[in-house]
């Protein structure tokens, strides 16, 4: 029952966060231009924009919802509930009418609700858990993602501004969201506040960045991908979950498999709706 009530808790929080990110996206997308390599000035420009402020904050209680998620249930799990909430909210966002979604859009949001219902069938009858990973792996792994995503922000790449930057954001909150996992553990682990906070924080601000180079489905999609991806597999070679054996183990990697796809899907969004 408590897997199941933080799975609850992710997709709600999935839900509020994504559609902030829309809302950012509208706000940013009227401001002067922002700059990563600005964060004190760019973040000046964002507080002093009411409906900025507004999104912002609808994304904090989000997070928040996700924290209380990540108490009850293993991260790669609750990653994976994540993932769905951009395809539902793309969804929500026709009032549930499909011919207003392009091809690819049609197919993240049927890929995200297969996923979820798939998911459901592979914990029937199990009770999956995950336990604290080594102080060593952990500094590893965190250490390269920055160093990944330091390089995505700086280095201009053959990638469009906005993949490149949606990219980096992706990555900075997959940092933010395991180390957040961490910090639920509590005692020594509560160290890990002080990169979590800068981890958010300078990917709210290129996520912002991000906006004013591209569409919201563009930033926003995939650095969902990158968000939910890299701690799905942060819990299965960080936190030592374990995948449930036969078919439900099936299940559970096809599962993955689905959410993951449906938002790297709605990161490439069809011309039509482009055009919308």
């Amino acid at each position: 029952m408590k897997t199941w009530i933080g799975l609850s808790l992710g997709f709600v929080s999935a839900l509020v966060v994504n559609w902030a990110y829309s809302r950012e996206h509208d706000a940013a997308a009227k401001l002067p231009k922002l700059s990563p390599g600005q964060p004190i000035e760019s973040g000046k420009i964002l507080v002093r924009n009411r409906p900025w402020l507004i999104a912002f904050s609808a994304e904090t209680l989000g997070w928040l919802v996700y924290v209380a998620a990540l108490r009850l249930a293993p991260i790669a799990l609750v990653q994976a509930v994540s993932a769905s909430g951009i395809a539902v909210l793309a969804w929500l966002s026709v009032a549930g009418d499909p011919r207003r979604l392009g091809p690819r859009e049609r197919f993240a949001v049927i890929a995200a609700l297969v996923g979820l219902a798939l998911l459901g069938l592979s914990l029937v009858g199990t009770t999956p858990s995950d336990h604290p990973p080594h102080v060593a792996g952990a500094v590893v792994w965190l250490a390269a993602s920055a160093g990944g995503a330091a390089a995505l922000i700086l280095l201009h790449l053959r990638l469009a501004r906005a993949v490149s930057l949606g990219l980096a954001t992706g990555i900075l909150f997959a940092c933010g969201d395991i180390l957040a996992k961490l910090v639920v553990y509590g005692g020594w682990w509560l160290l890990a506040l002080v990169p979590l906070i800068a981890s958010y924080g300078t990917g709210t601000s290129v996520l912002q960045s991000a906006f004013q180079h591209g569409s919201a489905l563009t930033a926003a999609g995939i650095a969902t991908m990158a968000t939910n991806a890299l701690p799905i597999a942060a819990g299965f070679v960080l936190f030592g979950q374990e995948r449930p054996h036969g078919a439900a183990g099936v299940l559970q990697i096809a599962a993955f498999a689905c959410v993951v796809g449906s938002a790297t899907a709605l990161g490439r969004p069809d011309a039509d709706s482009a055009s919308r």
